[in-house]
């Protein structure tokens, strides 16, 4: 990315399952530990899987108006939050040409857990639906939102591109800085799909674990013993700017994204090509976007969803890539669950800060390796320390959908 202009990242904000801040959240997937827990009314009703992790309650008034809150998805409350928080530690706000300042939301489920609350409200008194239905469902609404706080009038895109949804977010808005259009873009992902319908339909698609008797023990990527992914919910922002422009407004520049990468297996709708070839595919070009070669790489932080069809083909993948002697793999779904549209920008904030720290979070569960990860160094047990160096993300989606992200600290 250099020889076509530096991107810097000089703000990040989150909203996560185990932490509401950078900090808080680098710690808590240091530590290791699982937020699933039981959701009261899906045991209430009965549902096949009734657990997940939820981002806590917090204070929403330093952010948002009363009167805001009740015309917005759960999952734009959490965008509006996290993308706030990004462009605060920035210190963006007014120093960027407005023209000149974008927005970039990956979403997966858009609306939809708005929708179906709509549907089980007054599905049967449609005269009765709220006015303001249309924009808490519009995918596009984050984005327009966080647009309209800023006074952004640069583009203001959303990306759904399944689990993959926020890593092309960030990766797009790179993309946008280089071309010399943006000095700024606020780019992320937000997903709020602990829901009834959601959960159901992923757990008949037999995507989620059924571990309702152990929560904790659920997500286990990589591990002999995964039998699905836990559902999650976050939402997770950075501010990526034009090096010079940062430079010359004198902000503090957390780290750079060196290189980006986004392909499509072409092979199923909701698995992946299990040879892992075309994603690796992808991992050599956000590589070869950031000028790096493997060995220069300090840590990848997989998708690891704990299904075994898609820590199998990531396996295979990262091997192709990499080679048998490649760099300690970590996977924070272990801690966070699955926040499909939100995960890739949540973990590239989570791979940055542990590429900061020089420690390589251990893979939540895993306890014992099978075939598929032959040739893998999977951290277990307590953080692996590593020399400061760039991390790779990968986000691997349904539909074939693959992003990579290469991250280095400064």
């Amino acid at each position: 990315m250099t020889a076509r202009g530096r991107v810097a990242i000089t703000g990040v904000g989150l909203k996560s399952p185990a932490g509401l801040d950078p900090e808080e959240l680098a710690d808590a997937v240091l530590r290791g530990g699982p937020t699933a827990a039981e959701v009261g009314e899906f045991v209430a009703g009965d549902l096949a899987v009734t657990f997940a992790s939820r981002v806590p309650e917090f204070d929403t008034e330093p952010y948002l108006r009363r009167r805001d809150l009740s015309k917005m998805d759960r999952a734009a409350v959490l965008g509006t939050c996290a993308a706030a928080d990004a462009v605060r530690a920035a210190g963006l706000a007014g120093a960027v040409a407005c023209e000149r300042l974008g927005v970039a939301v990956g979403m997966a489920a858009g609306g939809l857990t708005a929708a179906e609350n709509v549907m089980g409200t007054h599905g049967d008194r449609p005269r009765e639906v709220p006015a303001f239905t249309v924009p808490r469902i519009m995918p596009s609404s984050l984005a327009a939102r966080i647009g309209l706080s800023l006074g952004a009038r640069g583009p203001a895109l959303t990306y759904t591109t399944a689990c993959a949804s926020g890593a092309n977010a960030i990766g797009e808005a790179a993309l946008m800085i280089r071309s010399g259009r943006l000095d700024a873009v606020v780019a992320g992902g937000a997903e709020a799909t602990v829901s009834p319908v959601i959960m159901s339909s992923f757990a008949r698609l037999g995507a989620l674990s059924r571990r309702n008797d152990e929560p904790a023990q659920a997500c286990r990527p990589f591990d002999a013993d995964r039998d699905g992914f836990v559902m999650g919910e976050g939402a997770a922002f950075l501010v990526l700017e034009r090096w010079e422009h940062a430079l010359a407004r004198g902000t503090t520049i957390l780290g750079e994204l060196l290189g980006y990468g986004t392909n499509s297996d072409a092979f199923h709708m909701v698995a992946p090509r299990e040879d892992g070839s075309v994603a690796a595919d992808c991992m050599r070009a956000a590589l070869a976007d950031a000028g790096l070669a493997p060995d220069e790489v300090g840590h990848i932080n997989a998708h690891g969803t704990s299904t075994v069809h898609n820590d199998r083909a990531e396996a295979n993948a990262i091997t192709r890539c990499f080679g048998t002697s490649g760099p300690p793999v970590t996977s924070s779904k272990g801690v966070l669950g699955h926040s499909l549209g939100a995960a890739g920008a949540m973990e590239a904030a989570v791979a940055l800060a542990c590429a900061d720290r020089g420690l390589v979070p251990p893979v939540t569960n895993f306890t014992k390796a099978d075939a598929d990860t032959d040739g893998l160094w999977i951290v277990s047990g307590r953080p692996e320390e590593i020399d400061r160096a760039p991390a790779v993300s990968n986000s691997f989606g349904f539909g074939g959908h693959n992003a990579t992200l290469v991250l280095a600290p400064c």
